[in-house]
């Protein structure tokens, strides 16, 4: 069962059941035993691995974990962009799912998108000219396909965008919302701080998480969208309203 879930990062109590053939009663036991050897973190419906929150992975290594959960927080985020909207849009695999969600809504015109991510930037050109996309410029980082600095923060210090979309890899009451490098770090704080509606977009598996680089107060952020594996504890105890996204 461990093997599985190291495999797929995430599973439900019903898929584990009908992989091994056992009941969800036994499966739920199993789980609260590896949960106790600290293996994995129990979440609502099943179980995910516990991550190194100092070792970052590459965007492929990453792209397949929680992806059902990134496709519907992409679509609820998609939703909040309006006609002639100006949108900053951060690298990663959330964020590489909400391009394809913009890419999808056929209703949005003279939408301006401005992103430091390579593979967003191609992702969105197939909307064109619907949407107009805008690249940073900047020193290129081959594990997340991103552009960060020199330049990086320079080309975004020129724009307002109406909503910025970061993504991170932790956000927790205390510390804050986090980052795991810290060349994105500084390009995500230029979204952030110029945006007028910020909206972190983050999977269930990073709520609760404290990752190196310090990106901002959860005080400042407007919106999280998240999935439904997010920990209802830590979604009651941010202050902030949050969209969990099915």
């Amino acid at each position: 069962m461990l093997s599985a879930i190291r495999a797929a990062e995430f599973l439900r109590v019903t898929e584990l059941g009908e992989r091994f053939g056992v009941s969800e009663v036994t499966v739920r036991a199993d789980l609260d035993a590896l949960a106790a050897l600290g293996e994995v973190r129990r979440v609502h419906g099943g179980a995910m691995l516990i991550s190194n929150p100092r070792a970052e992975r590459s965007f492929e290594d990453q792209r397949g974990a929680h992806a059902d959960e990134k496709a519907a927080i992409a679509r609820a985020a998609a939703a909040l962009v309006s006609n002639g909207d100006v949108v900053a849009l951060d690298v990663g695999t959330t964020t590489t799912a909400l391009a394809n969600a913009l890419c999808s809504r056929e209703d949005l015109q003279g939408v301006t998108v401005v992103t430091n991510g390579l593979n967003i930037a191609l992702e969105l050109e197939r909307a064109a000219p619907r949407l107009t996309v805008v690249v940073t410029g900047g020193t290129l980082r081959p594990l997340q396909h991103s552009l960060v600095n020199p330049l990086a923060t320079m080309v975004l210090a020129t724009i307002n965008p109406d909503i910025a979309f970061v993504g991170c890899n932790g956000i927790e009451l205390v510390r804050g919302v986090t980052n795991i490098n810290l060349p994105e770090a500084e390009v995500k704080r230029q979204m952030l701080s110029a945006a007028r509606r910020r909206v972190i977009v983050a999977d269930g598996s990073k709520l609760g998480q404290v990752a190196a680089v310090h990106l901002c107060p959860v005080s400042e952020v407007s919106l999280v969208v998240t999935g439904t594996s997010a920990p209802a504890d830590v979604i009651a105890e941010l202050g902030v309203e949050v969209e969990v996204a099915a």
